[in-house]
C-alpha cells in the first residue's frame, strides 16, 4: 500500500507541475524545499511530511481536496500500467543505464516465481485462480486479459498486477504467438 501511495502522490505532483509549466527549481523555491527533495517525491523515492506536502500543493495552486480526490489508501485489486505511463528514474550516477519503473508494490515476505508464457494464436483455457499475486508484462504481441469479469486489452510493454485469487485468463488476440513475462508472488 505504501509503495502505491508514494508513487501516486509523486505522479500527481509531477503532472500538476508540468501542467503549470513549472520547473523543479521553481516549485522547490515556492514550496520552501530543495529541488532534490521535489525530485525524490516526484520519482516515488520518498513521501513528504504533511507540512511539506501541503506547501507543495499550495504552491501548485490546487485545493488539497482536489489533489487527493480519488486517491485511496487502499491499494486497488487490479492495476494496469501502460508503457507510456512508466516513470523514468535514475538509480545511480552511471551513463547508459535507463530505468523505467513499471510497478512498485510492498508485499509481505513471499516466494517469487518468474516464468515466460507463450500463448499460441489458437490457445484456450477456462478462467483459473492461483494462490499468488500476479504481475504480467507483455513482451510481444497483444492479449485480452480477463480478470474478475473485467476485460483489458494489453499491448507490448503494458503490464498488469492483480490478486491471482480472482478468476482470470489471458487470450492471445495477435496474429502470431504472444509472449508474457509472469511473476507470481506467493505468501
Amino acid at each position: 500500500m505504501e509503495g502505491f501511495f508514494i508513487l501516486e502522490v509523486g505522479r500527481r505532483i509531477k503532472q500538476k507541475r508540468l501542467d503549470k509549466r513549472m520547473t523543479l527549481q521553481e516549485l522547490a523555491d515556492k514550496s520552501g524545499v530543495s529541488k532534490g527533495l521535489v525530485s525524490q517525491i516526484e520519482n516515488g523515492r520518498t513521501i513528504p511530511s504533511l507540512p511539506v506536502m501541503l506547501s507543495i500543493i499550495q504552491s501548485l495552486q490546487i485545493e488539497a481536496s482536489a489533489f487527493f480526490e480519488g486517491l485511496s489508501l487502499l491499494e486497488p485489486t487490479i492495476l494496469v500500467n501502460r508503457r507510456k505511463d512508466y516513470a523514468t528514474f535514475e538509480k545511480e550516477d552511471a551513463q547508459g543505464f535507463h530505468y523505467s519503473r513499471m510497478m512498485m508494490r510492498n508485499l509481505p515476505a513471499s516466494t517469487v516465481d518468474f516464468a515466460l508464457l507463450e500463448l499460441a494464436t489458437d490457445s484456450y483455457r477456462e478462467e483459473v485462480t492461483t494462490d499468488a499475486y500476479e504481475f504480467i508484462y507483455i513482451v510481444k504481441g497483444q492479449t485480452e486479459y480477463h480478470v474478475n469479469g473485467q476485460v483489458l486489452i494489453l499491448e507490448e510493454g503494458d503490464s498488469i498486477f492483480f490478486d491471482g485469487r480472482l478468476p482470470h485468463v489471458p487470450k492471445n488476440i495477435s496474429d502470431s504467438p504472444c509472449l508474457l513475462l509472469v511473476l507470481y508472488f506467493f505468501d
